[in-house]
């Protein structure tokens, strides 16, 4: 080949190369950054996506309105509790960690790995190891919640008997200890779906008193000053339909899925197909860990799109 053939077919293939690259978002390399010290996973049972069509939610909408957010992603099947909140902190569908029913607390199906805990690695497993002085917590008024993380990991399990209790004792933490991570579990509006039903007076009622829980946290934490190096990341494990849930319908399986705070843009509302799994991986993202390769979530980074961080 001469040697100007072989320049000329060089230079259209960097040109090619270039053209590529161009096209893709302008996003960190995962575990270079971090992107906030404290996040705050806000997690209300029940919680269907549907439910923004109809209820006053004022604060959440703000989140909305000044973060990012997507009323279509979706929770694993079956849609219920156990399986999906072990999902959203494990990184990956009950194929892999084994939790597969409504309050599993062993997995059903034998956990692909298991971790230094003693179950599929969350995103617990994954700080204690890469930020090892970092404090994590975890505030939950389901009872369920206990068997889905790492209690030898955590330096605050409680488990409160109301939402308002739980939301209590975990700003105490935040305020106190500075965590890098904490996961308050909320337990409505599940408890009025099941009891009165979805899409009632009563449901929509749990609804907003889950909107006036957000919006005393994100008071607090604003003003004790730590709101301005943290991210809050909401969803929830399912919706539902009459009194129950798990089955395979859109009002049971779409989650809210909303972020706001430290360096998160406001984007709006996003294109991404997220799926709940992919919450471990994007909390992993704003904290700068490396995610462990048998995870199988991905982190939410559509909003970092075209940002200088």
């Amino acid at each position: 080949m001469e040697i100007k053939q072989f320049l000329k077919i060089s230079l259209t293939t960097l040109i090619f190369i270039g053209v590529l690259c161009s096209c893709q978002p302008s996003i960190k390399k995962e575990g270079s950054k971090q992107i906030a010290k404290h996040v705050i996973l806000i997690g209300s049972d029940g919680f269907g996506a549907y439910a923004f069509e109809k209820a006053k939610i004022p604060n959440l909408r703000k989140l909305m309105k000044d973060g990012s957010y997507s009323l279509k992603a979706r929770a694993v099947l079956p849609s219920s509790s156990a399986v999906n909140w072990a999902s959203m902190i494990m990184g990956s569908g009950p194929e892999l960690h084994g939790y597969t029913e409504w309050g599993s607390k062993t997995p059903e199906l034998p956990s692909r790995i298991i971790g230094n805990g003693g179950i599929y690695p969350t995103i617990f497993s994954l700080i204690d190891e890469q930020i090892p002085n970092a404090k994590k917590g975890v505030s939950y008024t389901w009872g369920g919640i206990g068997y889905l993380f790492e209690k030898n990991m955590v330096d605050l399990d409680f488990n409160g008997d109301s939402d308002e209790a739980t939301t209590k004792k975990a700003l105490d933490f935040i305020i106190n200890e500075k965590p890098a991570l904490t996961f308050i579990h909320l337990s409505e509006p599940d408890g009025a779906g099941h009891n009165i039903g979805h899409d009632t007076k009563e449901y929509y009622e749990a609804v907003e008193n889950i909107d006036d829980i957000i919006g005393k946290i994100i008071n607090t934490l604003e003003k004790n000053g730590i709101m301005d190096d943290t991210v809050i990341l909401f969803s929830s494990d399912h919706g539902g339909i009459d009194k129950g849930h798990g089955g395979k319908t859109l009002v049971e399986v779409e989650i809210p899925w909303i972020i706001y705070g430290k360096n998160i843009p406001s984007k709006g509302e996003l294109n991404s197909s997220i799926v709940t799994y992919d919450t471990g991986a994007t909390i992993a993202y704003l904290l700068g860990l490396e995610v462990p390769d048998f995870w199988r979530g991905k982190p939410v980074i559509e909003m970092f799109k075209n940002e200088e961080l």
